[in-house]
């Protein structure tokens, strides 16, 4: 009983521990989000600071369109689309990659994309710098879909940065999550970060309930049903 309770408890504050360490790093993230908007000079001036997650930042460059890639299976409020990137070129030496956006997915033919805007010339583009799209499960790490032999499809399942990079003519000091109201056809209703602590306190709960059931069971057993029978053999 004693291992048991002292396993289970341990257990339990390892989950409060775990959820602790979540609400920290969901602090930091949340003053890092509140930092001053950085625009393209005080960025290009500094280019370590591509490098900070959630900081806010706002941009002016040009859309490459022709590079312009759709990840499949991403839902948006229930619905089955596409999250759509294209980089923005911020001068002649770096470029970052948008995520710009997501589109829904045709019905009937999932090869037949919407059509978006990407105006030509100047853009200013508002957003927060962010980790590489999230990978999904795949069966195959190469293209699913070629619209030549030699050429990927707009179309992926997932994004491998640098194979994307090469293809595409260099390097992308960052991946910008755009968080302008919707337009070019696009929808930006992007969940918020949230410290997900929820899972970890349920499992706390489980093992100081387990650790307390044992106790209960012990005591009952070793104590309160011996007492019962003792009394009822005296009678």
């Amino acid at each position: 009983m004693l291992v048991g309770v002292t396993l289970t408890v341990r257990l339990g504050f390892w989950q409060l521990s775990r959820a602790a360490e979540k609400e920290t790093r969901h602090a930091v993230i949340v003053a890092q989000m509140s930092a001053p908007v950085l625009n393209t000079p005080a960025l290009l001036a500094q280019s370590a600071q591509f490098e900070q997650l959630h900081q806010r930042v706002e941009l002016q460059g040009e859309w490459l369109p022709e590079y312009t890639v759709y990840l499949d299976n991403r839902p948006m409020s229930g619905h089955a689309g596409f999250w759509v990137l294209t980089p923005l070129k911020l001068n002649a030496t770096t470029r970052v990659l948008v995520q710009r956006g997501w589109v829904p997915r045709h019905q009937l033919d999932r090869t037949l994309l919407p059509t978006i805007q990407s105006p030509a010339g100047e853009v200013r583009v508002h957003g927060r710098i962010a980790p590489p799209p999230s990978h999904l499960m795949a069966l195959s790490t190469e293209p699913e879909v070629t619209d030549t032999a030699s050429k990927p499809s707009k179309i992926r399942q997932n994004l491998n940065l640098e194979t994307y990079a090469t293809q595409t003519g260099g390097e992308f000091a960052a991946v910008v999550l755009q968080t302008d109201p919707a337009s070019d056809g696009l929808l930006r209703e992007w969940p918020e970060i949230a410290a997900g602590v929820e899972k970890n306190l349920a499992y706390a709960f489980q093992w100081f309930a387990l650790a307390a059931l044992q106790l209960m069971l012990y005591i009952w057993f070793q104590f309160i049903q011996p007492y019962r029978h003792a009394r009822r053999s005296s009678l």
